[in-house]
């Protein structure tokens, strides 16, 4: 089985931080999340992961060139979902090909989708669900109707999980900033069928803002959310602080937090989240805060 992990766009709502890491690659329980999804995706038979990158592409060609049936498709210029999916045709085999975008955290069944679609008889699958936040996306009879309101239709929201064959995307125009959607809606237009994989029962979250961010890291350290196996840390204690972190003085740790490897002396943190490599002023107080870097260390209070 073969997979696409799209990991190249420029997550905005997440500035500054994303101006220091692309999203992908923000730490989940002192843990690359790009990292843990492709072991994720191996673990459930794909040994053809493609993973696309364009902002900061440095930092996700050094995390993962080396990791065996991993192909690294370098994007100069943004392309877009559609874009994306359609350079990669080329380097996809001939059969089904699950997408997923690299910034969500969920527990649907990789596998069991894959099989759901090529039971289906359809171009594409969608794994969709009931998210209020989210619902845009008409269906009825497990078919896409339309991606927009319908009165007579039942509205979910898109997960960013797909199965796609991959000659639907050759119709995409090559080279140009394009979106998966609107090929979805081509297709439609065209009588074209788009499968809908329910995954009500799942557990899903993206990553689209700080508090979001937080909040996932929250619950995998609380219990709240299930916790992917592949995760390094599976201890039952809310505060993880990396082994190599050197706090020091009076060290008030409480609530819940992930630290990384940092330097502090004298801090008390509570409900944060702290990446590696930051130096923390003497006398620190953080609460309920996302430290990326020295630069972002806006909770400091005297």
């Amino acid at each position: 089985m073969q997979a696409m992990i799209l990991a190249a766009g420029f997550g905005t709502r997440l500035l500054p931080h994303t101006n220091i890491r692309p999203k992908p690659l923000f730490p989940i329980l002192n843990e690359p999340l790009l990292l843990l999804t492709i072991k994720r995706l191996q673990r459930s038979g794909f040994d053809l992961i493609i993973v696309n990158c364009h902002h900061l592409k440095e930092q996700v060609v050094k995390a993962i060139v080396d990791i065996p049936g991993v192909v690294i498709q370098q994007e100069e210029n943004i392309l877009g979902t559609g874009g994306g999916l359609r350079k990669a045709v080329e380097l996809m085999r001939d059969e089904p090909v699950l997408v997923t975008n690299g910034d969500i955290y969920h527990t649907i069944d990789f596998k069991q989708l894959y099989q759901f679609h090529s039971a289906a008889s359809c171009c594409a699958t969608l794994a969709m669900h009931n998210y209020p936040r989210f619902n845009s996306v008409a269906v009825a009879h497990d078919r896409v109707v339309e991606f927009g309101t319908d009165p007579e239709s039942e509205l979910l929201a898109f997960t960013g999980i797909h199965i796609i064959n991959p000659q639907i995307l050759k119709a995409i125009p090559e080279g140009i900033e394009s979106c998966i959607i609107d090929h979805y809606r081509q297709l439609l237009a065209k009588g074209k069928k788009l499968s809908v994989y329910r995954a009500d029962d799942y557990f899903w979250t993206d990553m689209g803002t700080p508090q979001d961010y937080l909040r996932l890291n929250e619950g995998l350290l609380t219990g709240n959310i299930h916790r992917w196996s592949e995760f390094a840390y599976q201890d039952d204690n809310p505060n993880l602080i990396s082994d190599s972190a050197e706090l020091t003085g009076n060290v008030d740790v409480s609530d819940w937090c992930s630290i990384g490897s940092v330097n502090g002396h004298n801090i008390t943190i509570s409900g944060s989240v702290i990446w590696d490599g930051v130096d923390l002023p003497d006398g620190l107080v953080c609460r309920n805060r996302l430290i990326s870097s020295t630069d972002t260390i806006l909770c400091f209070e005297s």
